[in-house]
């Protein structure tokens, strides 16, 4: 089994078993993991209508943490 920081996400979503379909399919980072969609979630195998809410779930708190994150980021050189 492969251990990476999507196995550890899938894990804490309780769906490890999901983890080698994933990396297989090519979504082997965070970053990759968010632009999740339900074709892609049915070419990696996830089928059961629970599994696919809580990893969109999971999707849609990734984004929202990007989205504020992207608020704390301000320019080191002062602006005109």
């Amino acid at each position: 089994m492969c251990t990476n920081i999507v196995y550890e996400w899938l894990k804490t979503l309780q769906l490890p078993q999901y983890a080698e379909s994933f990396v297989d399919n090519g979504y082997d980072d965070l970053e990759v993991c968010k632009q999740i969609g339900d074709p892609d979630l049915d070419a990696i195998g996830v089928v059961a209508p629970h599994h696919r809410r809580r990893i969109h779930e999971a999707v849609r708190r990734l984004k929202e943490a990007d989205e504020r994150a992207a608020g704390l980021y301000f320019p080191l050189e002062p602006q005109p």
